[in-house]
């Protein structure tokens, strides 16, 4: 029997992507789909491109957020969806000619409990900038061994309009139900805590537009103190071993943060940094001290919140030296 993919997808004023967006799920080799398209409150003509698809194929539902903003439209999508499958869609990107038939095909060979995904590429009328490329680069690099949750802490593992899995499994994630954001990361921690096995895969099936408007630039939601509340949460309810001493690398603004937040909900740490300007200084009543310190703890757990590249590559280095498996015992937020 075929399965029915239900396709969820929020928009709001994306009047000038749309028809660009759904053309490229109407056209998929794929047939058996719901395009559930939920109007955010539109204030442009989107709602009424909309409308004139759905009048063509009865396949596209348009229906009202019954609350404001990404989690209520996806929530309310959800709940009148029917579909044995579910994905995400954004209203501003397109999907690539043959997702939906590989990433269903993929799903039913390896059945419940995993994620079938794909790769991504940027696009934008101005180019894209070295930081999204590098995104990109290191998603698909992930996505093509499916070992995205060995760096869960790091950024989202997982493309948020780019996933397919069983409605059951999402269910038992909980899915749109959290009032979190970001809503894209929080599902990816879920899938994550729920041991769910993400499908390797070697070709690009979406391409995800960038621009100056798009949500995830503009909203508070998407801001970086949200990222790292989000990974801090669910580090210490999913990786954290209270028995052993936690270190925490870094005296950036991620590692303040991070600091601050240890101080805040009573969990004792040791502040390590390489910088002579900062060591012996105290901040949040907490002493910085050389990272050297590490080799005195006896199996420490490492939060690494240090942002540079060639940094990081220095830290695994030393991290190996100390029997520190980056992944089990070191966890790079960064």
């Amino acid at each position: 029997m075929i399965p029915l993919v239900s396709i969820l997808m929020p928009f709001k004023n994306t009047e000038d992507f749309l028809v660009e967006c759904i053309s490229s799920i109407h056209s998929q080799d794929f047939s058996s789909w719901e395009l559930i398209a939920v109007d955010d409150h539109s204030t442009d003509n989107s709602r009424a491109i909309v409308n004139e698809w759905a009048k063509k194929d009865p396949r596209i539902k348009v229906i009202s957020n019954i609350g404001s903003g990404i989690i209520p439209a996806l929530r309310t999508a959800f709940e009148i969806s029917a579909g044995t499958m579910v994905t995400r869609m954004d209203s501003d990107d397109r999907m690539a000619s043959g997702r939906l038939s590989q990433m269903v095909s993929q799903l039913e060979a390896h059945g419940c409990g995993n994620i079938a995904l794909g790769q991504v590429k940027y696009f934008s009328d101005r180019g894209i900038s070295d930081g999204y490329a590098r995104y990109e680069r290191w998603l698909n690099q992930l996505i093509e061994k499916g070992t995205n949750f060995k760096e869960i802490y790091k950024e989202c593992v997982i493309p948020s309009p780019c996933w397919l899995v069983y409605r059951s499994d999402l269910e038992d994630c909980g899915a749109f139900e959290p009032d979190r954001y970001p809503e894209d990361y929080d599902l990816c921690f879920r899938f994550y805590a729920r041991g769910l096995t993400c499908l390797p895969s070697g070709r690009v099936l979406h391409f995800w537009r960038d621009y100056d408007t798009r949500t995830s630039r503009t909203s508070e939601h998407y801001a970086q103190n949200y990222f790292l509340d989000l990974k801090l949460d669910y580090f210490l309810k999913l990786d954290w071993n209270d028995s052993r001493p936690l270190a925490l690398w870094g005296a950036g603004f991620k590692g303040k943060h991070l600091a601050k937040s240890l101080v805040l909900k009573g969990i004792k740490f040791d502040w390590l940094c390489d910088n002579p300007k900062k060591i012996g200084k105290t901040i949040y009543g907490v002493p910085l001290l050389h990272f050297e310190h590490l080799k005195t703890l006896n199996k420490p757990q490492s939060l690494i919140a240090v942002a540079n590249e060639s940094a990081q590559g220095a830290i695994r280095s030393f991290l190996l030296q100390t029997d520190q498996d980056p992944g089990k015992d070191a966890f790079f937020f960064c």
